[in-house]
C-alpha cells in the first residue's frame, strides 16, 4: 500500500471540522481526533508520509470518508497516452498509471494526484484550468460586481 502525505491528513481534518464543527469551540468530533493523532505523530517525528495500511482503523475510516469526497481520476478526457505518449498531456499520468488506475488503492491514487499537482505541467493544471476560470468570469475585473440599474 502507498503512503499518505501529511497534507492529505490535514485536508481530511479540515473537511471533518467543516462537516462536523465543534459544538463548544473546544471539543472535536471523533473523526478529527482520530486523524489528529496521526497528524501529531507525523509532525512530532518529522515524517511527511504515513503508511496507509498501518493507520489506526478510526483514522483510516475518517480519511477514506474525506477521500470519497474528492475527484477519483484526474482525467480531462484528452488522453494522449492512447496516441503513444509516455505521459498524458491532459492529466499528467504515465501510461502505466492510466492503465492501472482502477486497481490502485486510495493512497496510491492520492500519491499520483500529489505528484501531478506539484508538477502542474498537464493541461488540467494550465490551459484548461485557465479557460475554466475565464469562462466563469473569475478573471474578469467586474466579476461579481452589482450591475447598474438601467
Amino acid at each position: 500500500m502507498a503512503a499518505l502525505h501529511i497534507t492529505d491528513i490535514e485536508a481530511a481534518i479540515n473537511w471533518w471540522r467543516e462537516r462536523s464543527p465543534s459544538p463548544d469551540g473546544v471539543t472535536a468530533c471523533a473523526e478529527v481526533r482520530a486523524l489528529a493523532e496521526v497528524y501529531a505523530l507525523m509532525v512530532y517525528h518529522h515524517e511527511p508520509l504515513c503508511d496507509e495500511a498501518s493507520m489506526p482503523a478510526r483514522a483510516r475510516e475518517a480519511w477514506l470518508a474525506w477521500y470519497a469526497s474528492t475527484p477519483d481520476a484526474p482525467c480531462i478526457a484528452i488522453c494522449s497516452t492512447s496516441q503513444g505518449d509516455a505521459v498524458c498531456k491532459g492529466c499528467g499520468r504515465s501510461d502505466e498509471e492510466v492503465r492501472l488506475w482502477p486497481a490502485f488503492t486510495p493512497g496510491e491514487k492520492r500519491a499520483v494526484w500529489r505528484r501531478i499537482t506539484q508538477e502542474a505541467t498537464a493541461w488540467r493544471f494550465n490551459r484548461y484550468a485557465e479557460r475554466a476560470r475565464t469562462a466563469s468570469g473569475v478573471d474578469h475585473p467586474q466579476a461579481g460586481a452589482p450591475r447598474d440599474a438601467a
